[in-house]
């Protein structure tokens, strides 16, 4: 199988890209490296620094020919996203949407995509499952569910299938510690913790201690990105195989909260990580657990490295090794 991996230089498709190649996929990259980092890319790779925006020159790409498409170029911040959806709007939908028409002049007949708990909104009923209604309550959510719609409509249409990846909250890296190009301006909760711990932050801020949660700051469902990537293989080959296209929930189905994360990172590195209790930020749920039954029964998956532990210790793994002076 050849598949290339759009946004592969990045924190998630970097994982994605190392897991496939390490069972005998053969991978190419696409990413313009806005994001990403060349420390993510190895040798077994070929790579092409484009982007998504430029359709002749993704065509051009898509032309050499794949089994499969990976997509994990978006903007990912949801605060931003309430603040930019200009922005989001270009790089998510337009960017996605050039990929779409891309792959279907190009020949390719499948499309991994990564989707987002976002789509959700506040929940309704927990754990989410895939059934559950579909009201973001930010832009960036929005994008990923117009994403999902248009997928349905490129299968419909053109016969493109697609498995869509309803991630819930990625952290952690790799456990053997060769996938470790940090991310640059992060804005999630658990490399946030990092940068604080290696001393590039001066303390963390905690978006709001008066959510209706045991200790009053927000709840999620953090799954580690190795787990996330083991789905994007078992899903890449529930599609050569056959398999009609879908769309599940990758979560670990439990939930930590913020001040859980930060006690337990505070332990496991050593580091006192101030904090700082701050207002909520619009456009954020109290509490987040997935349902993951649907990707178990479809894709045999389940998460198996995403207890806090290894999430933070994988986590400090990566940024200790580049901050030496912080171990």
């Amino acid at each position: 199988m050849d598949i290339l991996v759009i946004g592969g230089a990045g924190y998630i498709g970097s994982h994605v890209a190392r897991y496939c190649a390490d069972r005998g996929i053969h991978v190419d990259v696409l990413d313009n490296l806005s994001t990403g980092t060349r420390d993510n890319l190895f040798p077994d790779y070929g790579f092409f620094e484009e982007d998504i925006l430029n359709y002749q020159a993704l065509l051009r790409v898509m032309k050499r020919g794949y089994s499969a498409v990976v997509h994990l170029a978006a903007a990912k911040a949801a605060g931003e996203s309430m603040l930019k959806p200009e922005k989001y709007s270009v790089q998510n939908l337009t960017g996605t949407i050039n990929i779409l028409n891309a792959a279907c002049e190009a020949g390719i007949p499948r499309i991994v995509f990564s989707s987002s708990a976002a789509i959700y909104g506040e929940p309704k009923y927990l754990p989410i499952d895939e059934e559950h209604p579909k009201e973001p309550e930010n832009f960036y959510g929005f994008t990923k569910l117009e994403i999902e719609r248009l997928l349905g409509w490129y299968d419909r249409l053109k016969g493109l299938k697609y498995a869509a990846l309803r991630y819930f909250n990625a952290a952690g890296y790799d456990p053997e510690g060769r996938v470790c190009g940090l991310e640059r301006n992060p804005a999630n909760l658990l490399p946030v913790i990092m940068e604080v711990a290696v001393g590039l932050r001066p303390q963390i801020d905690v978006f709001g201690t008066d959510y209706p949660t045991p200790d009053g700051s927000g709840v999620r469902d953090y799954i580690h990105v190795t787990d996330l990537a083991d789905a994007h293989y078992r899903a890449l080959l529930a599609l050569v195989d056959g398999k009609d296209s879908f769309s599940v929930n990758l979560g670990s189905e439990r939930g930590l909260s913020v001040l859980e994360m930060i006690d337990a990172a505070r332990r496991i590195t050593g580091k006192p990580i101030p904090a700082r209790i701050t207002g909520r930020r619009p456009g954020d749920p109290a509490t987040l657990i997935a349902s993951s039954t649907r990707a178990k029964s479809l894709l045999g998956w389940e998460a198996r490295y995403s207890d806090p532990e290894t999430l933070i210790a994988t986590s400090w793994h990566a940024y200790s090794k580049k901050y030496r002076h912080a171990q």
